[in-house]
């Protein structure tokens, strides 16, 4: 049964049950009325941001406010669909306005052109989700012990060349998690009209609560790979991780990430932060080979459309409550 009473908050109105059926048949009703009811903020409105601003607003969020103080430059041409040609100059949160809220107008899509440095521990409370992209690792962390505090639900996620990442930290969160019944009495048979039957027909399927703590971002990038302990885990860690810690600590140095224009003194400094970042963790910098600066240049238009499916998504299943997080 469809609600009709618009004004509340967890409501569905016909107009929206019709503009979300796919969805409500894929997830259930109680499931988008809680995503309905859902505002985030989304912080860099790069490649990576437009696609995750893109999925959220289709998805049918209530309100999605996108953060971003930079002006537009002509890279963001190659993978920032949502702002027009002709606005190199302006605000990037601003430029991608019009074309976010026309994706979907049941959407409320508000542009803020301040820096995210520039806000106080409540300006993060007032949402159910926050999502950064384009931050330091200082700001992230920061943020993420703010939402962590707060019960606020944490992503973040970046596009650097041919790599990508993202991160959540969801508190103790619950969900729901979907899972086939085990026709009784259905061991033992091997054949036959009954078992031929029962593998015609669609399985029947229950609901199970499930419950899962996650780790804050400081956590998360702490490493320490000295001792019995840590060498075995280093073992299971990809290379990537490592890549992480020196691609943050760029943005960190630079104040941006690796840029094609500079990609002589770049790829000069990516080595360095290799060598200097990876003893520092207690690893050999050979876990990166030597050429590994050379794709880790520009956003990359496919890493951004690919990453912010997931991270979309991501988000979307938190807020529902639907489905298992990633672990």
């Amino acid at each position: 049964m469809v609600e009709k009473d618009e004004s509340s908050p967890g409501g569905i109105s016909e107009e929206e049950a019709a503009q979300y059926d796919r969805q409500i048949r894929l997830w259930g009703l109680e499931a988008q009325k809680r995503l309905r009811a859902s505002r985030v903020l989304l912080v860099g409105l790069r490649g990576l941001g437009a696609e995750v601003a893109k999925n959220l607003i289709l998805a049918g969020v209530r309100g999605l406010t996108l953060l971003d103080h930079q002006q537009v430059s002509p890279e963001d041409s190659r993978a920032q669909f949502l702002i027009p040609a002709g606005s190199q100059g302006r605000n990037r949160a601003e430029a991608s306005l019009e074309r976010a809220q026309s994706l979907n107008p049941m959407v409320e899509v508000k542009a803020d052109p301040e820096s995210v440095e520039s806000k106080p521990s409540e300006f993060f409370t007032q949402f159910d989700a926050v999502c950064l992209t384009c931050c330091s690792k200082e700001s992230m962390v920061r943020i993420n012990q703010i939402c962590h505090k707060n019960g606020v639900k944490f992503f973040s996620g970046d596009v650097f060349g041919y790599h990508g990442f993202m991160f959540c930290d969801l508190g103790l969160h619950e969900f729901v998690e979907e899972k086939p019944k085990v026709p009784k009495g259905s061991s033992g048979l091997e054949d036959g009209p009954e078992a031929k039957r029962a593998r015609l027909e669609a399985p029947e399927t229950t609901m199970v609560k499930k419950q899962l703590q996650f780790c804050p971002l400081r956590e998360a990038l702490a490493v320490q790979a000295r001792g019995e302990e840590a060498a075995a885990a280093l073992q299971k860690t990809a290379p990537d991780y490592f890549l992480l810690h020196v691609l943050l600590s760029f943005r960190s140095q630079a104040g941006r990430d690796p840029c094609p224009l500079r990609a002589p003194q770049d790829s000069a400094l990516l080595l360095r932060l290799r060598r200097e970042v990876l003893q520092g963790l207690g690893v050999t910098p050979q876990l990166l080979p030597e050429h590994f600066h050379s794709f880790c240049f520009s956003e990359m238009a496919p890493v951004c459309a690919v990453l912010g499916g997931v991270l979309g998504q991501e988000v979307v299943k938190a807020l529902s409550h639907r489905d298992p997080p990633p672990q």
